[in-house]
């Protein structure tokens, strides 16, 4: 009889005690929007399970970790890019960076910009052709790893500036608007040591619709 009402009291006590939760961390590993298979043969469902899924997955939990405890703990990501250093700022930049560029590509996209921004690139280069040629150039010339930014600054003029490794054009006040990631783990499973050739290829899958309502 005892063993019985000690078993109901415990079974009760389990049932009434609050559920302890898991902290949710402060950043999250972005949805894409599209299949991890949509952008082939540009890019390969292979190389988005590694990007994606373990790049910058380890970068989002590196982040996580390193906040903890400092002044960036509840700070938003912006502000973590633009007043920190080291290895905060190096995997808060590349969540940044990769989140933007995944965001940028599409399946079947392409083409060429339309309206303002398709002036104002027409003004700055004389042709989106021009222009074209202008950022494969400073995408190939990037030594090491690092990064191609389309960017306008506060008056709206356009330029485009390399960055290298986790570099990112906000720390300049510059606002990016397309970025072409030239990582060899963004292209090395599908192209090797032909960088150009990844390049080339993905004229085809950005989305100008996302890069013209960023301008």
């Amino acid at each position: 009889m005892i063993a019985f009402i000690l078993s109901t009291l415990l079974m009760s006590n389990t049932t009434a005690a609050p559920q302890c939760k898991e902290a949710v961390p402060p950043f999250q590993l972005m949805q894409l929007p599209y299949a991890a298979d949509a952008l082939e043969p540009v890019i390969s469902k292979s190389t988005i399970d590694f990007h994606y899924g373990k790049h910058l997955q380890g970068y989002v939990n590196n982040l996580n970790q390193l906040i903890k405890g400092t002044k960036f703990e509840n700070a938003d990501i912006i502000t973590i890019i633009k007043e920190s250093d080291g290895p905060i700022f190096n995997n808060a930049a590349q969540v940044w960076n990769h989140t933007f560029y995944f965001s940028t590509l599409a399946p079947n996209a392409g083409g060429a910009p339309k309206g303002k921004l398709a002036d104002a690139i027409n003004a700055t280069w004389g042709s989106f052709e021009n222009f074209q040629k202008e950022f494969n150039a400073a995408s190939v010339s990037v030594f090491g790893s690092g990064w191609a930014w389309l960017v306008k600054d506060k008056d709206g003029k356009l330029s485009i500036v390399k960055e290298s490794n986790a570099g990112n054009p906000i720390t300049k006040g510059l606002t990016p608007l397309l970025t072409f990631d030239v990582w060899e783990h963004a292209y090395y499973l599908d192209y090797q040591n032909r960088r150009p050739d990844h390049v080339n290829a993905l004229w085809n899958i950005v989305d100008w619709n996302i890069v013209e309502a960023r301008y």
